[in-house]
């Protein structure tokens, strides 16, 4: 029995994730065609870059071929939520499809942020197949000088 190495540990259980746990999922990288798939990689879609200016997060969903109109984006305390729904190919019977590796459905992607967030203030926009949510950080969050009284 060898010496116990945490970092041999996180190493295994990533290649693992990769992997799918070990049960036969596909490897990382093409999660993307499991997005839509209950139970398999649910939280995948859309893929998200989150930043913050000291003053208000940026979420950047990456969502290209969806109707603005079907999205929905909600926030409750540090919690931003994407919903909306993929359209598939319209007007394309089943048995004319050949191969169909972009999937549709209807997608929820939550995002937990560090702090509460001001959800009156919240501003999305949608353009060239990216969702730009700007979310301000709540007064309640923001960091207040203390002025020390000298006595």
């Amino acid at each position: 029995m060898g010496v116990y190495d945490p970092f041999r540990e996180l190493e295994r259980f990533r290649r693992e994730s990769d992997r799918g746990g070990g049960r036969g999922a596909e490897p990382a990288g093409r999660h993307w065609r499991l997005a839509f798939l209950p139970g398999r990689a649910a939280r995948q879609y859309p893929l998200v870059n989150v930043h913050d200016d000291g003053e208000t997060f940026t979420v950047e969903a990456l969502a290209p071929g969806l109707d603005p109109v079907h999205l929905e984006v909600t926030v409750v305390r540090n919690t931003l939520t994407i919903a909306g729904e993929k359209p598939g190919p319209a007007n394309v019977p089943p048995e004319r499809i050949h191969r169909s590796e972009r999937a549709a459905g209807r997608f929820v992607r939550t995002v937990e942020l560090p702090t509460e967030l001001d959800a009156d203030r919240v501003n999305a926009q949608y353009k060239n197949g990216l969702l730009l949510v700007s979310v301000p950080r709540s007064e309640s969050a923001k960091p207040r000088r203390v002025s020390v009284q000298a006595s």
